[in-house]
């Protein structure tokens, strides 16, 4: 069975679509394993949301938690507002409310209304991101959203909640002691190896490829003792859409 995984979506909802096309995802044969932070900074949150559902309901999908995950949880539950806000959670707001929201500017009157208006019609996006694993493995890789504490080597699972989500700065400066390799989004390649290709480490592969910072949005293919890597560079999801359609249109033309 072939596992396609990709992670770090942020709102990028086109360019998400356009990778699943370009690996020819097949939900009756393949798995796909989504390593969190589906939210912020992109445009279109909510949508990217609502597919990766849908996609879960298919089957055969693992998807995971997070941070922004979990930032979003936290503004919607508390008052863990300015982290949230500061961290590209007003994208994600305006995906829900529209952006003549805050026309006139933010401010926290508006920002508490748009919260209760997600509370009432989204709850159930809100109480999918609450049920989503912080990791999961097979036989030879451990899926995580931002790496693993090197101190807790002897054991990953007991590792706080907030490593799997946030990562410890030891991640990527120690080497990975359990024998399996550790598939990890959260951090943009760019930092590590001045790329936005995938990374591949000492038993360690990162694969965020900053898409919502204007780079590419990755998917690693796992298919036996194999990888394969595909990339859809920001924007160029739209465009591919746009094709699409004109096709489309073209195929129709021919009919008149």
């Amino acid at each position: 069975m072939r596992k396609l995984v990709i992670s770090d979506i942020h709102g990028c909802y086109d360019e998400f679509t356009e990778l699943l096309n370009k690996a020819k995802y097949k939900p009756s044969v393949d798995q796909l394993i989504l390593l969190g932070d589906y939210c912020d900074r992109g445009l279109r949150s909510k949508e990217v949301i609502e597919q990766v559902i849908q996609l879960v309901e298919q089957g055969n999908v693992i998807a995971l938690r997070g941070n922004h995950d979990q930032m979003f949880i936290d503004a919607m539950e508390s008052n863990e507002n300015a982290i949230w806000i500061e961290n590209g959670g007003l994208s994600t707001l305006k995906s829900y409310v529209g952006t003549d929201w805050f026309k006139q500017g933010f401010n926290y009157p508006e920002y508490n209304k748009a919260k209760t208006f997600i509370k009432l019609y989204y709850q159930h996006h809100i109480d999918f991101l609450k049920s989503l694993p912080l990791y999961s493995e097979d036989d030879r890789h451990i899926f995580v959203h931002a790496g693993i504490d090197p101190t807790f080597s002897g054991d990953f699972r007991s590792q706080p909640d907030r490593s799997f989500l946030w990562g410890s700065e030891e991640f990527l400066d120690h080497a990975n002691l359990l024998n399996k390799t550790i598939v990890f989004g959260h951090i943009p390649t760019k930092r590590i190896h001045n790329s936005a290709k995938i990374y591949f480490g000492d038993k360690k592969i990162g694969i965020d490829g900053g898409c919502c910072f204007g780079f590419q949005l990755n998917g690693l293919e796992i298919k036996g003792a194999g990888y394969k890597t595909y990339a859809v560079h920001k924007n160029k999801g739209v465009y591919a859409r746009f094709l699409e359609l004109l096709q489309k249109l073209l195929n129709l033309s021919k009919f008149k």
